[in-house]
Formats: structure tokens, sequence, C-alpha cells
């Protein structure tokens, strides 16, 4: 049995979210505080030993609980009203009414409940709905049949663990007598403060179970009903179903021992203990102990002979007592414990050195290795009732390592795994491993479809589109899929078009080779910057630190795709809902025949720039250049388009507009005064007169002679202070005023 889908609601920046879960591994990635540590949190709340807190109810449902605390103050026949918990915020489906629920709670009374002013708030529930795929033939289908709400062979099951009030009236009763309301003025805290005090919360609330099915309502539309479980059946059908592990992310992998510390020595001693519940293992760990207490106990004899003969010389024991021995009884587990240590040994020099001489990567490394190995021997040697699905949750697994070990981190863990499985002889009994990220190297090694990408976003229905994102939305990249571009092709146009059409699967597989090439990380960026080439990419910094400053307080990715690959990124960015800001050329070429490069001023120049005909819609020059700002933004696709436009220049005391077609020459016209003066330089001397200069930086920028990436290195390393040119300017200022109101990084995990 495989877990194929998760539910959060109500939890953290986790207000409603679904994540599919892969059969293997499932890699969850996104940038900071973007609810990656919260979707693990919860399992290990309702499945682990974490308990709830109420911080944990997400931002939005803050309000219903200090709604609740006013609304007891109100005339007697809405304060005396029952607040029903709002088990169905998430689900409007009609067959999750309290009227069904009720019929199958065993604890239900008959009595119908009272009905709840429109003014009175409800309490809001946290939820995980699980769904596993399931073989209606295996012997696993009989434990899952309490789940079952009809008798068909369906491949799905569906569980609900929810946690809320379980007494509204109590916890009601309880807050109003612990502060009692002043003549003038607000009680001195409110419900939801009163709930945070310690214990309070898992005083008042409950985790109720309830069996999931999906049905179609008579309207066609498909909705899931959800069925109340008796508590203890509840409980225990969880136990059946699954387990779940955790490598937590602060691993704290120290050389000293401490109260939150973790030797590797520890790591394998605890390892080795929770073993020894296997009779194999405990027999052969006592067999080789026995052996040394034996040993042990001739060498005390020998040892306190003299100091035994002066205790009887003493009178003790008497003559009537028993003789004095000392023995040795260590056990496999006494022995374990602060007895073993770990070493590393030189075997060429026959040298050891103890743990704390070796690196925390190692040490990182061999821990994780550990605790997956531990997780799956134990679940695989649990031989009455195990658990139908293991997962394994490893949180952010780069910490330590270097690039080369983060690209086979995945590969290693499952090898660890496939050899315990092998070893135990259970070679079908795998796990799902799921794994939160940072590492774009990680992602390297990941086919794109088992990637889930957490954005941050507003809160449902939220007005002010201003303020902090305090939700989070996940993103399957399972369900992208590019646009098929040979589907409905048309022959080129003219020279200029790109004849290599690409199918949706063609798509996929140059994205995810090209992201493989780059250890791009695009997938943690709050914005992105497609950049045509290297001296773009060198200079960027430099840019924004002139004309875009607030962007340094910002994550940003910057992309070197090139003017024929920009577009095919559009659909990924557009996917995953990043902003991101194209940064290409003119790439100006003659009016007909073959695209020869020419000036940008040349009558009829069309564009050979595939991406700017793709998004802008324009083949020549001449339409490109009649673009205003706002036609170059797309609101849709959260992206701005930014290429060369005209340069007024004063040559011989009168303006001339230049007109570039790259980078290079509009740093040159932009910046002349500077050229001219010696300050900076292209490599030749500018010429005094119109239309000289446009000719001779064109032909010497364009010439073999002319060295891009020197030329950008120069720029570095002047103490001159260069102008970036106009369009890149107009592209920074739009992205800096993008991501500004969100440069305070949301609240969550």
């Amino acid at each position: 049995m495989k877990l194929s889908k998760a539910a959060i609601r109500n939890f953290r920046r986790l207000e409603n979210v679904v994540i599919d879960v892969e059969e293997r591994e499932t890699v969850f990635v996104g940038p900071n505080n973007s609810g990656k540590t919260s979707a693990t949190a919860v399992f290990r709340a309702f499945l682990g030993s974490r308990e709830f807190k109420i911080h944990d109810f997400s931002v939005a449902r803050i309000s219903a609980f200090d709604d609740f605390g006013v609304a007891v103050d109100e005339p007697a026949g809405a304060a005396d009203a029952e607040p029903m918990v709002d088990a169905g915020v998430h689900d409007p489906d009609p067959t999750t009414s309290d009227a069904p629920e009720a019929a199958t709670d065993p604890e239900a009374t008959a009595e119908a409940p009272t009905p709840i002013p429109e003014a009175s708030p409800t309490l809001p529930e946290i939820s995980l709905d699980l769904w596993f795929t399931i073989d209606p033939e295996s012997i696993a289908f009989g434990r899952v049949y309490t789940l079952l709400q009809n008798l068909s062979d369906d491949t799905k099951v569906g569980l609900r663990l929810t946690f809320g009030v379980d007494e509204p009236k109590k916890l009601r009763a309880d807050y109003l007598q612990a502060y009692e309301k002043p003549p003038e003025g607000a009680r001195t805290k409110t419900l939801f403060e009163y709930l945070s005090l310690e214990g309070n919360l898992a005083r008042y609330c409950v985790v109720r179970h309830y069996s999931l099915s999906e049905v179609t309502l008579g309207d066609g539309a498909a909705s899931i009903k959800a069925v109340r479980l008796d508590p203890e059946e509840g409980k225990r059908l969880v136990k059946n179903l699954v387990r779940a592990e955790f490598v937590d992310a602060q691993r704290n992998i120290n050389d000293e021992e401490g109260s939150r510390a973790n030797r590797l020595s520890s790591a394998f001693a605890a390892y080795y203990r929770k073993n020894l519940q296997q009779i194999a293992a405990a027999a052969e760990a006592h067999k080789v102990i026995d052996a040394n207490n034996d040993a042990l106990t001739a060498h005390y004899g020998s040892e306190f002979k003299s100091l035994m003969a002066l205790i009887r010389g003493l009178g003790v024991p008497s003559i009537n007592d028993r003789e004095l021995q000392i023995i040795s009884a260590l056990s496999p587990e006494v022995a374990l414990k602060g007895s073993t240590e770990l070493i590393y040994v030189d075997a060429g020099r026959n040298h050891r050195l103890p743990e704390p001489y070796n690196g925390l990567g190692f040490k990182n490394l061999i821990y994780m290795a550990i605790q997956a190995r531990h997780f799956h021997s134990q679940w695989v040697a649990t031989t009455e009732n195990r658990p139908l699905c293991l997962l394994i949750f490893i949180e952010e697994p780069e910490v330590h390592l270097h690039a080369q070990v983060q690209q086979t981190f995945i590969n290693n863990i499952w090898g660890v795994i496939n050899d315990s499985a092998k070893e135990a002889g259970e070679s079908e009994l795998m796990p799902q491993v799921l794994v939160t990220t940072h590492s774009s190297h990680i992602i390297d090694t990941v086919d794109f479809e088992k990637v889930r990408y957490f954005q941050r976003c507003h809160l449902e229905g939220e007005a002010n589109l201003e303020g902090v994102r305090n939700a989070s939305i996940v993103r399957s990249l399972r369900a992208f899929r590019p646009e098929d571009e040979t589907k409905d092709a048309a022959e080129p146009i003219d020279e200029t078009d790109d004849n290599q059409l690409l199918s949706t699967k063609e798509a996929l597989a140059f994205l995810q080779k090209y992201l493989r090439l780059t250890h791009c990380d695009l997938f943690f960026a709050d914005a992105a910057i497609l950049v045509e080439g290297a001296v773009e990419k060198l200079l960027m910094p430099s840019m924004i630190d002139k004309v875009a400053k607030r962007l340094r307080g910002t994550y940003l990715t910057v992309l070197e795709v090139g003017g024929a690959y920009a577009h095919r990124f559009e659909e990924l960015l557009s996917f995953l809902n990043i902003p991101y800001l194209i940064i290409t050329d003119l790439d100006s070429v003659t009016a007909k025949g073959y695209p020869s490069a020419c000036r940008g001023d040349t009558p009829g120049a069309r564009t050979s720039n595939a991406c700017l005909k793709k998004l802008c819609n324009a083949r020549t020059v001449a339409e490109l250049l009649a673009l205003t700002k706002d036609n170059k933004l797309s609101v849709d696709k959260d992206r701005c388009i930014s290429f060369q436009t005209g340069v007024e220049i004063e040559v011989d005391g009168a303006k001339h507009l230049a007109v570039p077609r790259t980078l290079e020459e509009a740093i040159a016209y932009e910046n002349l005064a500077q050229l001219r003066a010696g300050t900076l330089s292209i490599g030749i001397d500018v010429p005094a007169s119109w239309p000289a200069v446009h000719e001779d930086v064109y032909l010497h920028i364009r010439s073999d002679k002319f060295k891009k990436t020197a030329f950008a290195m120069s720029l570095l390393a002047t103490d001159t202070d260069w102008t970036t040119p106009s369009y890149i300017t107009e592209g920074l200022v739009w992205l800096e005023g993008r991501l500004s109101p969100i440069t305070i990084i949301g609240a969550g995990a």
C-alpha cells in the first residue's frame, strides 16, 4: 500500500493544499518560509509524538477564536447557543454535514444540535486527509476494511484526521470563569491567548478520525463523503495503516555529548540496541558478552584476592555468611551505553583517530544513512500488525554536504534501504521517502514530476495584497505540461524563424537538462532574471546596485538562456507563478533574404530574436521600437521584457538617435562621454562625427577583435561611474517595484 495524496487544511501556512506523493521519493522545494517544514510537521503531529500548539492554526483562523471570545458577551439568546466545531470549513460537501456524522458517532446523542445564530463564529479544525492506493487482491485489503464505505473493489481508500475543540460549551465556561469581563473594556486575554497557555489546548481538543470516499453529486460534481469513526477504532486503524519517521533538519551533529548533540557513536549504539529486540541478534550479543563476563570475573578474582583476604580478616562476612565475590555483569544494553566509541582508522599506518577528528559533512551523511536503515529495519522487523505504509521524512539533507555528495544523496539513501530489504528477505517492502531541500544539486538528480513546489501566497479572500504572504500553495510538477509547439505548426514565415519546434516531451527534456547543466536555484527564488549571456550575468549585480538597490534584499536567480531560448521558460515560470524579467537583444537583421546582422537603424530591419517574435508578437525593429512600457508587461504572466531601444546622443552639437542591437553597443552609446575621455574603452577611438560614431561602434563590437567578457571585466574593475543602459534600468525598476511588497519574509515555516 502506498500513500498517493495528502490534503492539509488550516495548519500554519498550509491553509488549503493538496500534495501528490510519489511511490519512491518526493522532493519538497520552495523559497524560505514557504511551508515545506509545515508539511512535515503536520504528519509528525498526527502520526508522531509532536503536540499541537495553538499557533499551528493558520493565521486566517485566529480571528475565529477571537470572535468566539467576543461572542460570549452577546445577549443571552446568542451567548447560550452552542457553537459547532467547524468540521466542514474545508469541505462544502453536504454529505459531511453533522446529521450523518452524528449517526455514526457512538458518543452522539439523539438530540439535534442547537442552531447557531448567524453572528456566532465556528471554531476551526486542523485536518489531514490521507489517500492510499491498495491492491484489492492483497491481504492488506482486509486490514483497511473499516475505511470502505461500500463493498466496491476500489483501489483508493481515504482517512481524515482532524484536531479541534471537543466541547465548545466547556471551553466557553472555563474561559469566562478565568477572565471575567470588567465593567468597562475587554477581558485581559482573548480566547486564542487563553488556549496558548501551557496545557490548555490539549485539555480542550481531540483528534477525530473519518473514513473518506469520493462521491458524485446530482449535478455531476465530485465531492468527498466523510464518516466519523469510533475513536478507539480510529487510533487502531492509523497504527495499522501508516508509520511516519523523521530525520530532522536540526540534527545537531556534534563532537561533544550534550542535551542537543548527536554523536555518531550514540547513533550506532541506538541502532544496535533497537535491533537487540530481534531474537537472533540478542542471542549472538549475549554469547559474546557472557564470554567476556567469564574472563572479567576471573580477572577480578585475581586482582581483588588480597583485598578480599583483608576483608575476611575483619570478620566480614561471618563464618555463617556467604563468600563475597566480584563478578562481571555486563549486558549488551549496558555494554553499549557509554561504552562504544566510533574511531577512524588509517590501516596503512595502523593509526586511529577519535570521532571528533572528522568533518561534519561525513558525520551528517552517516547519521542519515543510519537513521534510514534503522527506520526501515524496525518496520520490516515488526511481525504483528506491521503498518502497511512507511513514510520517511528527511529535512534539508544538504547540511554540511558538498555539492558532489548532495548530487548522490538520494541514490545513496536508496542503496542503504535496498540493502536493508535484501538482508531481511523483504525486497518488496519499500518505504516512501519525502525530502525537503534548498539544494539545487539534489533537484538535479530528481525527475521533474517528483518535485513539489511550495509558493508563498496571500490568504484566501485577503483584500490587502501588499502585506505579508501568510499562506502557501503547492504545485506538482507532474501536472506541468509545456505547449506542444509541433501541433498545427505553420511553415516559417521568413528565414529568421526557428525551425526547431519542440513537442511537449521534448520541451520537458530541454528544461530539465538545462536546469541540470546550470545548477539552477529557480525553485528557491523570489523572482528570475533571464539574460542573453555571460556579460549580462557578470554585470547584473553591479547594475542592480546602480539602479534598483532594493533588489539586493530579495532572492533572485539569474538564468543565462540566450535570446533563442528565453521563451521556452515562459510556461514553467508561469506555472510556478514566479515573477520574471527577460533582458534580451534587439538582434536586428537585414530586411530581406538571408538574415544577416545589420545596424539597428537600418530601414526595414527585422529581428532574429525568437523570444521577441513569440512574446511581443513583432517581427520588425520598427514594431518593437513602437512598443510602450506597458506593451512590454504581461500582468497575467507576471513578466516584463526589456530590449534595446533608441538612444539619443549628442555629436557635434546636434542630437542623433542610435539604435543598438546588443548590450555592449547600448553601454557604449550611453557612456559616450566616458569613452571619449578615455576612462572607459571599447578598444577603438570613438569618431567625432555622425554617422561614423554609430557605424564604427557597431562594426567594432561585432568584429572578432572585440572580446565581450574582457569588456565586462573592465567595467567591473573601473572606478568610473558608468551608466546602466536605459532598457535594463526600466526592467530592473519594474522588478524592484514588483517585489518590494515581499521584501519582508512572510511568517511561518
